[in-house]
């Protein structure tokens, strides 16, 4: 098992326009988490599973993978969305359940992505289930002799599931061009890593499949597109899966019907938001001149002009028609 040490922004293959792009990805998520966190506190959102604190991970490994592969996202993946060409107006239209919402038609949870035309394999509620699918997509592409790689993510405590252990052990059997990301927040809704796991890292699972692990500093943007890079030309060499580990900090609660407050302390979620990513990804483009603070403050103000539009139209977009009710539920 490997550690990433430090991050490889002197030798990411980014260029200055791609980093700038990556940063707008990051920024967007995290403006769209912010504005739908407050619809739901206004009443006009019933549910949000926040993704504050864990874009640069999201944005990361989405970038490290092809627009022909197949993404499995997990429920907290907004910055993995946004990464594939997903708009502030989608991410709006499926919050209030509107008729236009692409991954549903407004029929399913927040946070449950599916989107054919990008390879976004829908999800459910019931956590893990995403993991076997995964597999049995890398299955089929590995019998068909493609060059793809399909892609899981899931929180750490995901991976005490009887699911996640199948998948490991066909995966390295058949050595698939599948890659296990595990974006470790630290928290099983309230459940602690240390009451999750007997290990520290997550990664450590992968020895007991003879296949590769690697943990990241998961607020580092480039560590976490490096390590899916590298992970993905594996996969794709037939050297078999990777079972990627993400770590950092969900700096809201689990979902918008949870408090935090009963689990874990005002200081530590405090003490976690000098690695915020949104910072540090900031920072980086301003100390290595992709950006001047003037460009950087109207990036900012472009993205939320972009989400103020986007919740404008989706508060007036229609609902889907009552007739629609059981399509596709019941056999015509």
């Amino acid at each position: 098992m490997a550690r990433t040490k430090e991050s490889p922004k002197a030798t990411s293959a980014l260029g200055p326009a791609e980093v700038r792009k990556m940063y707008r990805n990051m920024l967007l998520a995290r403006t769209i988490d912010e504005r739908m966190w407050t619809l739901n506190r206004a009443g006009k959102a019933p549910f949000v599973i926040p993704c504050r604190g864990q874009e640069a991970a999201q944005v990361g490994w989405a970038a490290g993978l092809r627009p022909t592969d197949y993404f499995l996202p997990y429920y907290r993946d907004l910055g993995v969305m946004v990464t594939l060409g997903y708009t502030a107006r989608q991410a709006f239209l499926s919050l209030l359940g509107k008729s236009e919402d692409v991954t549903s038609g407004g029929r399913q949870m927040p946070g449950h992505y599916g989107w054919e035309e990008r390879h976004v394999i829908t999800g459910s509620s019931p956590v893990t289930t995403q993991v076997l699918h995964a597999v049995g997509i890398a299955y089929a592409s590995h019998l068909r002799g493609e060059d793809t790689v399909a892609a899981a993510s899931l929180g750490e405590g995901s991976t005490s599931q009887g699911d996640f252990h199948e998948a490991m052990n066909w995966a390295s059997i058949y050595k698939l061009p599948v890659l296990f990301v595990v974006e470790n927040n630290g928290y099983a809704i309230s459940s602690p890593q240390s009451k999750e796991m007997a290990v520290q890292d997550a990664a450590e699972r992968a020895l007991g499949y003879g296949m590769a692990g690697v943990t990241v500093d998961g607020t580092d943007f480039f560590a976490c597109y490096e390590a899916t890079l590298q992970a993905a030309e594996r996969a794709r060499r037939g050297d078999g899966p990777t079972l990627l580990e993400f770590k950092m900090y969900r700096l809201l609660p689990h979902s918008s019907d949870d408090d935090d407050r009963t689990y874990r302390s005002r200081e530590e979620v405090e003490a976690w938001k000098d690695r915020d990513p949104i910072l540090r990804m900031k920072n980086h483009v301003l100390e290595a001149g992709v950006m001047t603070a003037e460009e950087e403050g109207a990036l900012r103000s472009e993205v939320q002009a972009e989400v103020d539009e986007a919740i404008a139209y989706a508060e007036t977009a229609p609902y889907p028609p009552v007739e629609d009710m059981f399509t596709h539920v019941y056999a015509d």
